[in-house]
């Protein structure tokens, strides 16, 4: 399965590549072609099923930190959708534009961002999607006041990012700083028994 939004990224070098062949120009096809099948590759979206019974990971990647807000780094290779960690309603999105700093690096809080504000049973969650030095295009799927299951697609950062989720009171973070990731699959924090 493929992002929402992801066909034109795909077709175009696709039918560049086409065109190109038409010419009897190999050299460009073959690189738009190249182009076309990185995009296959980076929109990629696979079904996941969240494990366990705690709180999910909304994003691929290396977590950064982990405390009472966990930072998960994505890289250019891992799937970029973004999933809900827990189930709810959406409360609040608040959309900032900002600067272009790497998104592994500490000012990169300055850059382009969007909240999501989960009204959990357990109390707020907010996950925050971070544009890193070439992601400069957040995609929301969701809307406020809409009903969200834990694992679900809620977005999308293109090109490199960083997501930032708080973790409720009660849950205690069960990842630490260099565990890799999976988002909607992997259990990033669990409520004590």
């Amino acid at each position: 399965m493929l992002a929402r939004g992801s066909a034109n990224w795909i077709l175009v070098p696709l039918m560049m590549g086409v065109v190109a062949i038409l010419f009897e120009s190999y050299v460009v096809a073959a690189a738009f072609i190249c182009l076309a099948a990185f995009f296959v590759v980076f929109f990629r979206d696979p079904e996941r099923a969240p494990r366990g019974d705690g709180m999910v990971s909304p994003a691929d990647g290396v977590v950064m930190h982990a405390d009472k807000k966990v930072g998960i780094f994505m890289n250019i290779y891992d799937v970029h959708v973004n999933r809900a960690p827990l189930s709810g309603v959406v409360k609040r999105i608040e959309y900032r534009k900002g600067g272009c700093v790497p998104a592994f690096h500490k000012d990169s809080d300055r850059n382009e961002q969007n909240n999501i504000t989960i009204e959990t049973e357990y109390g707020d969650v907010k996950v925050t999607q971070i544009a890193g030095i070439l992601a400069r295009r957040i995609v929301c799927y969701v809307n406020e006041g809409d009903m969200v299951e834990r694992g679900q697609r809620i977005g999308m950062i293109r090109f490199g990012s960083r997501v930032d989720v708080t973790i409720p009171d009660e849950f205690v973070v069960s990842v630490s700083p260099g565990d890799r990731v999976k988002a909607g699959e992997s259990m990033i924090a669990r409520r004590p028994k």
